[in-house]
Order: C-alpha cells, then structure tokens, then sequence
C-alpha cells in the first residue's frame, strides 16, 4: 500500500487503498478535528432553514443544557479511562490495556462521542437552524465509519470474549 504524507494537517500517514484507490480514513483524522469541522459546519449553516425555538432564552436554555450535559458525558468517558490507566489516544485503540465497561460505559460504548455530539447540537440549537442540524448525522455516521467500527474491530481482536459479551449487552450510541 502507497503511504501519503499529510504532515501539513498533523494527522500522520494516510494510506490509498489499493482495491479502490481512494484514502483509507480509518483512525486517521482525530475526532476532535472530526467535532471541530462539524462545529464549523454548524456556523456556516445558522442562516439557512427556519429556526428551531422562537424564544431566545428557551433556545439559549436548551442548547447550553445540551452542550453542558454532553462536556459532563464526555469527560466522564475520560475518567472512567484514566482511573484504568488505558489509553484515551483514539488513533492507537490496539494499545488499549484493559476495557473499560464500568460508570458510563455501561449506558453506551462511546460516551465520549456522545458527548460530543450532544455539544455539537447544543451549538446547533444555538445558532437556531433547522438546516445546522443536519451536520448532526454526518458527524455520527462518520465518525461510526471511521473512527468507531475499526475501534471496536481492534477491541475485539485484542479482548475477543469480554468484547463480544460488552457489544451483546451495551449499545453503541445510546
């Protein structure tokens, strides 16, 4: 496989995939630039569309309960990750030392990208445009492709019984 260098962008090397010729994305971009370019996304679309809440302090209410409750998910995924001393490096899932299934992990599999979604429609709610909300699906569709699925591949390679057990009783997003 032909290696591309992106030093420019500080994500490392992307690889072409030979059968299709086209980048393989897979663990690649971190989500937090994933977040960022929806989070712009977001701005670009505040014009477009009708608004959500016509009360400005209904919508100023909701989107920072969205955004607040969605920074408290996140970095509770981050404790829970530290207090195991396993790796919260989303690039390297394959150095993960032990998994992690206790606190919020027991609601869902990825509270990290779940709080980050719900900042992001926080800001969506914010910039009050039904059109912003849109982003709010591409963001989990591609952060599952590329981020989640090839996390979850190396999760089960490397913890293959207690994985398949997590997965059976745990739901990916919520």
């Amino acid at each position: 496989m032909r290696k591309l260098r992106c030093r420019c962008y500080g994500f490392g090397n992307f690889r072409k995939n030979r059968n299709t010729g086209t980048l393989d994305l897979e663990l690649r971009v971190p989500p937090l630039v994933v977040v960022a370019v929806s989070a712009f996304a977001i701005w670009l679309l505040r014009d477009w569309g009708p608004g959500l809440l016509p009360d400005r302090a209904w919508r100023a209410t909701v989107a920072v309960l969205l955004a607040v409750t969605g920074l408290g998910v996140a970095l509770a995924g981050v404790r829970h990750f530290r207090r195991a001393r396993t790796t919260v490096n989303p690039l390297r899932p394959e150095e993960a030392t032990q998994m992690v299934t206790s606190g919020i992990y027991r609601c869902s599999r990825n509270p990290m990208y779940l709080g980050l979604l719900l900042v992001l429609a926080g800001g969506a709610v914010w910039c009050d445009s039904a059109a912003s909300l849109l982003v709010l699906p591409l963001y989990v569709a591609y952060l599952t492709r590329f981020q989640i699925i090839p996390e979850e591949r190396a999760l089960a390679a490397r913890f293959p019984q207690r994985y398949a057990e997590y997965r059976r009783e745990v739901r990916r997003w919520l």
